[in-house]
């Protein structure tokens, strides 16, 4: 039988089929053992993982465990500690109890004590405030009372001036009365002999000097007097209430002589100052034989003012 050059035969065909079959299972075979040595890899990488972090984990229950065992320890010191202590004070629950209701009792105390000095410094204040806005009230006035008595003075001040004396020497400053004269003496800068003459025969002693008065004319109001001073006497005649009547003494300065100033003339008698300066204040004495009675009335110096007649 003839064959066809076209078509196959059995040995061929067999042929062909034995040598296609093998390279397709060897691909297969290939990705099959791939896949395996993926999975074992990454089988593998999980459980070395997994066994590190197994690792860590036990470490840390270690570290954990060692702490607690710690605690633990010191939990059983402090108790045993906490009972020890507890043995040594011998301290009941029935005597905390006390000392928990005695602790309150005191507290309470406290705050009552404490109520009431509250209330003490409140009144305290109060009455301080009071006594305060009393004392403010006094210190007004007070302060109004001065004022007042510096505008007198300052008043007084305005009445004070100088005049030319006799021996035709500017004077100090002039008093007209026993007030202007307490201002003089205030303001220190002369000695002040404050005199009361009566007419009489006999001399009367005002401070260094000796005053005999002669003659009065209580309308005019004039008079004549005679000083007598350093073992003299000196006249002075027909002299005016208010006009500086000067003189000099041995030792005292030509340019402050010694000054009397007479602010009233009465029936038989004048009122008036003797004013000497402070470097020469005693100056000389009078004569022993014009020296004037005990009974006659003496001046006052500026220390000790002389009580108006």
């Amino acid at each position: 039988m003839s064959i066809s050059p076209n078509v196959p035969t059995p040995q061929e065909s067999y042929n062909y089929e034995s040598t296609g079959t093998p390279r397709w299972i060897a691909a297969l075979f290939g990705v099959v053992i791939a896949l395996l040595v993926v999975l074992g890899i990454a089988g593998y990488t999980t459980q070395t993982r997994l066994s590190q972090d197994l690792s860590k984990q036990q470490d840390q229950n270690k570290i954990l465990t060692a702490q607690l065992d710690q605690a633990n320890s010191r939990i059983a010191d402090l108790k045993s500690q906490m009972e020890i202590t507890t043995q040594r004070v011998g301290l009941t629950q029935s005597e905390l109890a006390q000392a928990k209701s005695r602790a309150e009792s005191i507290r309470k105390e406290q705050q009552s004590s404490d109520e009431k000095l509250t209330a003490q410094l409140s009144q305290a204040q109060k009455e301080n405030e009071e006594k305060i806005g009393a004392v403010a009230t006094e210190v007004g006035g007070a302060k109004k009372d001065i004022e007042a008595t510096k505008t007198d003075l300052e008043a007084t001040k305005g009445k004070l001036e100088r005049s030319l004396g006799d021996m035709n020497v500017m004077s100090g400053l002039i008093a007209r009365n026993h007030d202007d004269l307490d201002e003089l003496r205030r303001r220190g800068d002369r000695n002040y002999y404050e005199f009361t003459v009566i007419k009489t025969k006999t001399p009367q002693r005002v401070g260094p000097v000796q005053i005999n008065l002669s003659k009065v004319d209580q309308k005019k109001a004039k008079y004549t007097m005679m000083v007598f001073v350093d073992d003299r006497s000196i006249e002075k005649k027909d002299k005016t209430a208010g006009e500086p009547v000067q003189f000099y003494v041995k030792g005292a300065s030509r340019m402050a002589p010694y000054e009397i100033v007479v602010f009233d003339v009465g029936k038989n008698q004048i009122t008036g100052y003797l004013a000497t300066p402070k470097e020469g204040g005693t100056g000389a004495g009078a004569p022993a034989a014009a020296a004037a009675p005990a009974t006659t009335p003496a001046a006052t110096p500026a220390s000790a003012p002389a009580s108006k007649p």
